[in-house]
């Protein structure tokens, strides 16, 4: 089942589909930065929305979950998929103003493929610090 998940889960970030299709209503998004889980679909939608805008898109003509051969690409990029039953965990790797991000996103579907807990993981500090600037200041932009 997470197979599907996570292919519907990379057409979105291609631009195609819609996250309350793919989004339980009751689902949980665990943010890198605050220490209460945000419960509920339209929750999860705004952080998962406003991190699309923090993060750089694809570098041009790259693969989404596809590493760049020479690692120089700044776009935000997919390297890792561990997928088990109803669990995925992909890495990711991108550059945020000079500064290397890498983190994991940690996401768990139910039965019926639709996402019930998405979490977020960040290194080094200094991601982390320019992740929670730039997401706070999105999150203002969209009202959050």
């Amino acid at each position: 089942m997470i197979r599907t998940t996570i292919d519907r889960w990379h057409d979105l970030l291609g631009g195609d589909g819609n996250l309350d299709d793919l989004l339980h209503e009751d689902c949980v998004f665990w943010s890198p930065v605050l220490f209460r889980p945000q419960k509920g679909r339209e929750l999860t939608k705004l952080y998962l929305t406003a991190a699309s805008q923090v993060f750089p898109g694809d570098s041009p003509g790259g693969a989404i979950g596809e590493g760049s051969a020479d690692g120089g690409a700044a776009g935000f990029r997919y390297t890792r998929h561990v997928l088990d039953g109803n669990h995925a965990v992909l890495e990711f790797e991108t550059t945020m103003g000079g500064i290397s991000v890498n983190g994991v996103d940690i996401i768990t579907c139910d039965d019926d493929g639709r996402i019930v807990e998405f979490k977020v993981m960040l290194r080094p500090m200094k991601a982390v610090e320019a992740v929670r600037d730039r997401m706070a200041a999105m999150l203002e932009t969209l009202g959050g």
